[in-house]
This record gives structure tokens, C-alpha cells and sequence, in this order.
């Protein structure tokens, strides 16, 4: 931006004022009161793009408030995100990939593959237009929508600077949660670039056999690889680690699997959030038994492994985890 401005014959400084209204969620620059209307002129002249998103469809569950904004990308993808109220604030979900090709069985997320990767603005303005639309101020992040993070690593970690700037949005590194399906080598790297933001390891199955079956990812970092990074990650940031596990019926879902999982997280600093399935037509899983879920959970909590049954929001719009696609506009 300062470049930029350079090249127009304006000062380097007017960036840090420019950025500063971007975070605010500025949607002209007529709005931008601080910057010389000249500048201003310039800027509309340069045909300067704000990259605005606006949602092409909003739906809003019936069951806790949760809301799912459709977004259109300016080359005709379409991404989605979710905006969640807790007692605490409200979180939003965000997308770092237009669609996934990480193939995980029991995700709507991956059904069509991938198509591209999010630049860093269009992932920070997912909060900014769901913001604008909501009237709501959105003090967490967690990036766990469509895509694989770590698969977008360069601008994942751009996006992490820039909502963090002080000079821009200055969201405290540990309101934000980052969640990976188990690209094992970048677990280390994020480790030391981000230690004090949070980790989730989709992890949903306690052995080779059952985590390959539902996702491919496993068959380049077996489980055992995957958990060895988790432990180097916990002893370089000393920061507990989540790992999400989703229970599907007759497939992981068993006191035997629980077994597996306290044997296979024994001594490492973690907490199991258990996300009974939220079903999508085009996979032919089940949703295991709320009773069985919390069966599951006491075992886990007999052997010493926090762990709680995640309260899932927006099933009725097709919002919860799992439930995300590349597109919704049909």
C-alpha cells in the first residue's frame, strides 16, 4: 500500500490511515475522513478495488440464532461462513479455501474439490462483511470453514498478521483458533510463527485403519506421525492442544475406540471435543446416539482425558461442522 501510494505522489503514511478504515469495516472511501478528498479522487480514478463482500444469501437459524452467510467471490466461486453467539461473544467461522482436496469421507466441505486458495483479504473480510450485515462485533476467529488451512499456509499466516495489527484490527492472537485435518510438518512450523494462537487437530479416529477409511490425509502422516508433531507442538508452545473427534455410528464410536483414544493421547496436553455427526446426504454416515455420545464422554473423563460434547449450531441451516460446501447457491 505504501508503494502504491508512492507511485499516486502521495506520502508513505496515508497507508497506515487507509488500512486502519479497511479494518473498520469501511465500505467507501467517501467514509474515510482523514485522507485529503484529493487522495480520495485519486483512488476512485485508479479504479482501486476495497474488496468488498457482500452475501448473497443469509440464513439464520431458528434454533439458536446462528447465521450463514453465502459469499460470491469476484471470479463466480462462492465460499461460506458462519457467525455463532456465545454467552462470551461472537465467533465466526471462516472459509481459507474456495472448496477442499483433502477428501475427508464425512464432509460436505470436500464434495466437488478444491478450486483455489483464499488470499488473506478475502478471508479477514468474511468477519468484516458479516459484521456490516449483522450489526454484531465479532471478537473470535476460528478458521475451521471450507478448506484445509494449512493447505493455504502463506496466506493463513498473512491473514493472522493482519488481524492482529494494531494499527488495523487488533484481534488478540488467542481469539483466534486454527484447525488442520493433519498436515503433520506444518503443525511444528505454526508452532513457532504462531504459538500463542489456537490449535484443533481433526482427528476422529483412534487408529490407522478407521482414521485412513474417512480420511485420506492420514495415508501421507499416519496417526502416529500426526500425534508425534502434537506432542512436539505442546512441548515448544506449552499450549493444550484440542482435537476434534466426530462420532459416527458403528464406525468410531465404541468404548473399544475410546479406549484406543485415551491409549494414543496418554500424557499429551489436550481436550477432545466430541462432535456427534452432523449428517450429509452424499456420505452415507450416521449420527451416533446421544447416549452413547455421553457414554463415550464419561469414559474419556474415567481415564483422566478432558473432554466435552460440543454444543452443535446451525444443524437446521446446514451450518454445523462438517455441514460447510464450496457452493450453496442452488
Amino acid at each position: 500500500m505504501e508503494a502504491f501510494l508512492e507511485s499516486l505522489g502521495e506520502p508513505k503514511f496515508r497507508a497506515k490511515q487507509i488500512f486502519a478504515w479497511l479494518y473498520r469495516g469501511t465500505e467507501s472511501f467517501e467514509q474515510m475522513s482523514n485522507v485529503p478528498v484529493s487522495l480520495r479522487e485519486k483512488l476512485v480514478e485508479s479504479d482501486v478495488n476495497l474488496g468488498i463482500m457482500k452475501p448473497i444469501k443469509v440464513q439464520c437459524s431458528k434454533l439458536d440464532g446462528t447465521r450463514k452467510y453465502l459469499f460470491e467471490l469476484y471470479d463466480g466461486n462462492a465460499i461460506e461462513s458462519v457467525l455463532m453467539k456465545y454467552k462470551y461473544g461472537n465467533t465466526i467461522c471462516i472459509s481459507s479455501q474456495a472448496g477442499c482436496r483433502m477428501g475427508c469421507k464425512f464432509c460436505a466441505s470436500t464434495i466437488g474439490g478444491l478450486r483455489r486458495n483464499l488470499t488473506a483479504g478475502e478471508m479477514s473480510e468474511q468477519l468484516l462483511a458479516a459484521e456490516r450485515q449483522s450489526g454484531e462485533h465479532i471478537n473470535h476467529i476460528v478458521v475451521m470453514g471450507t478448506g484445509e488451512p494449512f493447505d493455504n499456509y502463506e496466506n493463513l499466516s498473512a491473514f493472522i498478521k493482519i488481524i492482529n495489527d494494531k494499527a488495523g484490527r487488533n484481534l488478540g492472537m488467542r481469539n483466534i483458533t486454527v484447525s488442520t485435518c493433519g498436515l503433520a510438518p506444518a503443525i511444528e512450523k505454526f508452532a513457532y510463527d504462531f504459538p500463542q494462537v489456537n490449535l484443533a487437530i481433526s482427528l476422529h479416529a483412534p487408529d490407522d485403519k478407521i482414521r485412513s477409511s474417512m480420511m485420506p490425509v492420514n495415508k501421507r502422516y499416519n496417526i502416529h506421525e500426526l500425534i508425534g508433531a502434537c506432542r512436539r507442538y505442546t512441548d515448544i508452545t506449552s499450549r493444550r492442544i484440542t482435537f476434534e473427534y466426530t462420532l459416527v455410528r458403528g464406525v468410531n464410536d465404541s468404548l473399544h475406540h475410546a479406549e484406543e483414544l485415551c491409549k494414543l493421547l496418554k500424557g499429551l496436553l489436550c481436550h477432545v471435543n466430541l462432535i456427534p455427526l452432523n449428517k450429509v446426504l452424499e456420505t452415507g454416515f450416521d449420527t451416533t446416539a446421544r447416549k452413547d455420545a455421553e457414554r463415550f464422554l464419561d469414559f474419556l473423563e474415567s481415564k483422566g482425558i478432558p473432554a466435552t460434547i460440543r454444543r452443535e449450531m446451525g444443524d437446521d441451516i446446514d451450518g454445523a461442522c462438517g455441514q460447510l460446501r464450496l457452493s450453496g447457491k442452488k
